[in-house]
């Protein structure tokens, strides 16, 4: 698992190739990971997780979104996020990936405990 402001805050701001390093240290971790679990809160939600995402469904990595922000994120009555992050999740059953609380990331009955149990 890895928080990319963890390893980020190593980088010298002040140097002038520090975004390119960072946005390509963020590639490499989106392509060598297993699985995505990313939080996305806000209206809109943050664009930096929402580029790591289309990242992951593109490479096909299974991913997984947690939204506890009330906000409404969408025009659709269907999803409660950019439609786009869907491309991600099963057409039927994708509720099993989207967590709206805490208490629900555990929940062995959920799609993120199967992907743990069967990696």
């Amino acid at each position: 698992m890895w928080e990319p402001f963890e390893r980020n805050n190593q980088v010298d701001f002040s140097a002038p190739d520090s975004a390119y390093v960072i946005g390509q240290a963020d590639f490499r971790d989106v392509r060598d990971s297993d699985a995505i679990f990313a939080v996305v809160d806000g209206v809109p939600p943050d664009e930096g997780v929402m580029i790591e995402l289309g990242m992951a469904i593109a490479l096909g990595k299974p991913t997984f979104l947690f939204r506890d922000d009330i906000r409404t994120a969408t025009d659709s009555s269907k999803y409660p996020l950019n439609l786009m992050l869907f491309t991600g999740l099963p057409k039927d059953g994708w509720e099993d990936y989207y967590y709206s609380g805490v208490e629900e990331i555990g929940d062995p009955e959920k799609a993120l405990a199967r992907w743990a149990r069967e990696s």
